[in-house]
């Protein structure tokens, strides 16, 4: 599937800004049959620094300074990007979760596919008892990795309300296990830190996901958002695997990779600081539109 997607940040700030530096994550990779066909980036004001930089992951970073006094922040990213089809997996035929759990511990491949890099506490994403003990009931012995994860994300799925008022990105695991709220990025983070605390590698994927208006009502453009899942390593031979616990699903085409890391700090699609004395509001218009 080929999708043209359309995403705008608008930074109004109620005081002049006098200097702002700004990395943006908003140009998607070319990764894993996923395919970059066009982008482009329209900053206004004009950034007097820009540097593109491509990380460890292979995520494309932009890093942008501004000297230009303003009060108006735009950036609008334009994509277009094809996204593959997945071929479907039997879980009963994966490896049972302890052997991945061991083959992970004793890999020696250090590059930026390596499970290794999934497997440590990170922001976001502490290694940690109570996180251990939500996932645990999942993983009795020798269930087949993929089995178990997705009876993970399932419960996650069940157990948690979707709720965009109930918590910030800088809430804890532990909040939102005791609320059982929160949005896309709570329920990947929780995921991670579930897995990771069992011993099992996971990494963080931000990105896009193609929604479907409900039958009758008419497509809003502007209306999707950016989205967040978990990629959990399930054995050398299945390697990494997507999983939505925010709708239950395992990431196949309607899904887009912008970036990934260890957790949203690492892959957050704008970040940085202004010289400003006075607050600001954040408005983000994301549109995922199916072009072929």
């Amino acid at each position: 599937m080929i999708y043209e997607i359309s995403h705008t940040t608008v930074y109004d700030y109620d005081g002049r800004v006098s200097f702002a530096r700004c990395q943006l994550h908003l140009e998607p990779a070319s990764r894993d049959g996923q395919r970059v066909l066009a982008h482009e980036l329209h900053i206004s004001p004009k950034p007097v620094e820009s540097t593109r930089v491509r990380d460890f992951f292979g995520n494309w970073s932009l890093n942008v300074a501004f000297a230009e006094p303003h009060q108006t922040l735009t950036i609008r990213a334009v994509t277009t990007v094809e996204a593959p089809a997945r071929d479907a997996i039997a879980p009963m035929l994966s490896e049972p979760w302890e052997s991945v759990r061991s083959a992970a511990g004793v890999i020696d491949d250090l590059g930026a596919g390596s499970p290794v890099h999934g497997l440590f506490g990170s922001r976001h994403t502490p290694i940690s008892a109570a996180a251990a003990a939500y996932a645990e009931p999942s993983f009795t012995p020798g269930r087949p990795i993929v089995e178990a994860v997705t009876e993970l994300m399932g419960r996650i799925y069940d157990d948690f309300t979707y709720d965009p008022k109930a918590t910030e990105i800088s809430t804890p695991i532990a909040e939102v296990l005791s609320n059982r709220r929160g949005v896309c990025q709570d329920f990947a983070h929780l995921m991670i830190a579930g897995l990771r605390s069992l011993g099992l590698p996971a990494l963080y994927v931000s990105g896009y996901l193609r929604t479907n208006p409900p039958p009758g009502a008419e497509r809003l453009v502007g209306a999707d958002a950016t989205h967040a899942w978990t990629s959990a390593w399930c054995g050398a031979g299945l390697g990494w695997i997507g999983f939505d616990p925010t709708n239950a699903i395992l990431a196949g085409e309607d899904h887009v990779v912008l970036a990934v890391g260890r957790d949203y700090a690492d892959v957050a699609p704008s970040s940085g600081i202004v010289l400003a004395s006075s607050g600001h509001t954040l408005k983000v218009a994301v549109d995922v539109r199916p072009i072929g």
